[in-house]
């Protein structure tokens, strides 16, 4: 039987917040796009807490009222914990412009409604629907799929957006993947009922906690709307071998060797079963190709500890929407000048930042007691996502920047 064969205009593989974004930005351009899903929506995902850069794409994708309307937690910046010390940022007060809050969000329904917006705007969205090959070398590029009816066909695109996220669907296909730079680290994570009842808890600010004896070994707790919030603890995977038991057991003797957590978290009801990941830090030969582009965690995954994969994964849609307009209207784009290098240069300037964090020396800069109302502006622009922002100059010169900072609050 001949194997059936379908046209579009843009092919995007994945349903998450770069692929539905870019969707819905190439609907806006009257471009006809196919968005193939692997799972079937709603689904578990972390990377839950989102940073108000993030919004400005949301806008520009029409989403921004159903986000909204979804009833997330209001997320208004970022408190930090290392034993007694505490200190916060308000993304209200940065040096960026821009939006200065966001959503905490359970990413099963936020990438839902996401997908559904693109849906409403146009795109036909099929879920459990698998690629299993790309050919670049076909006149438009060529995709197997496969439904898990055992159904198989051919989609013909002008273009293919892997936004795939963890998946790297073309990274994979292709061969593309390096090696992360980072060490081997892994993350346990679950959703709890908090039953956080401690007077001047700040719901409305992720919480990071750095391991009282271990500075390379850090909590997420990310409250969310209705009593419930995502616990998280990050470390090199050899850190995490010690503890032995389930994943939820393994993760609350973590938390609760920081006692300003086991304080926090006495009345909580752990009613799901943590999981862990391994390894996810990635990196990629190139991010874009003969007849593609990669999006997001597609093409590279930094670490969590700041929360930038969605907002990376929403402005390489954007980037990549904004070259699309112009090769889709005959003119030449230079994918390596006018996407790759823009989105590497704010990945790079999150890069700067994270090593610094495992390092310890941006926990000095954090926790120092005489912060300068400016340069506490700046580094407050850089944690709510505003890594793309040449004015500030720890994005402008951020390797410099920050190891002179850190001297000076050492």
């Amino acid at each position: 039987m001949q194997t059936r064969v379908e046209q579009c205009d843009v092919l995007i593989i994945g349903a998450g917040p770069a692929g539905s974004v870019a969707a819905a930005l190439l609907l806006k351009q009257g471009r006809r796009v196919l968005v193939l899903e692997r799972e079937q929506f709603p689904r578990f995902s972390i990377g839950e807490s989102l940073l108000p850069q993030s919004m400005e794409y949301l806008q520009q994708a029409g989403m921004l009222q159903a986000v909204v309307e979804a009833g997330f937690q209001y997320k208004n910046g970022a408190a930090f914990v290392r034993g007694d010390r505490y200190t916060d940022f308000d993304f209200r007060d940065k040096h960026s412009p821009g939006w200065g809050t966001t959503y905490q969000v359970q990413r099963a329904q936020f990438d839902q409604v996401l997908a559904n917006e693109a849906e409403r705007q146009g795109a036909q969205v099929r879920y459990q629907h698998t690629v299993t090959a790309f050919d670049a070398d076909a006149e438009k590029p060529r995709v197997a799929v496969r439904h898990t009816d055992g159904t198989e066909y051919i989609v013909e695109a002008g273009f293919v957006l892997d936004a795939s996220g963890f998946g790297r669907v073309l990274s994979r296909l292709l061969q593309l993947e390096t090696p992360s730079n980072f060490p081997v680290r892994g993350a346990i994570f679950t959703h709890i009922e908090d039953g956080i009842d401690v007077p001047g808890f700040d719901r409305n600010k992720i919480r990071i906690t750095v391991h009282p004896e271990h500075c390379d070994v850090w909590y997420w707790l990310i409250p969310f709307a209705g009593g419930r919030c995502s616990i998280g603890v990050v470390a090199e995977t050899a850190f995490l071998e010690q503890f032995k038991g389930s994943e939820t057991e393994r993760l609350q003797t973590l938390v609760m060797q920081d006692p300003a957590s086991r304080a926090l978290l006495e009345n909580a009801r752990w009613d799901t079963p943590a999981r862990q990941i391994v390894g996810y830090s990635s990196n990629v030969k190139s991010l874009w190709g003969k007849g593609y582009a990669l999006l997001g965690n597609a093409g590279e995954f930094l670490d969590p500890v700041f929360s930038s994969g969605v907002t990376i994964a929403v402005k390489s849609a954007s980037l990549a929407a904004a070259a699309l307009q112009r090769q889709f209207a005959g003119e030449t784009v230079d994918w390596e000048s006018e996407y790759a290098i823009p989105l590497k240069k704010g990945v790079d300037t999150f890069r700067t930042f994270v090593d610094s964090w495992y390092s310890g020396g941006f926990q000095k800069v954090i926790f120092y007691e005489k912060q300068q109302p400016e340069v506490r502006r700046m580094i407050a622009a850089i944690l709510a996502g505003y890594a793309w922002d040449d004015s500030n100059p720890y994005v402008k010169e951020s390797k410099r920047r920050l190891k002179t900072l850190e001297e000076i609050c050492s």
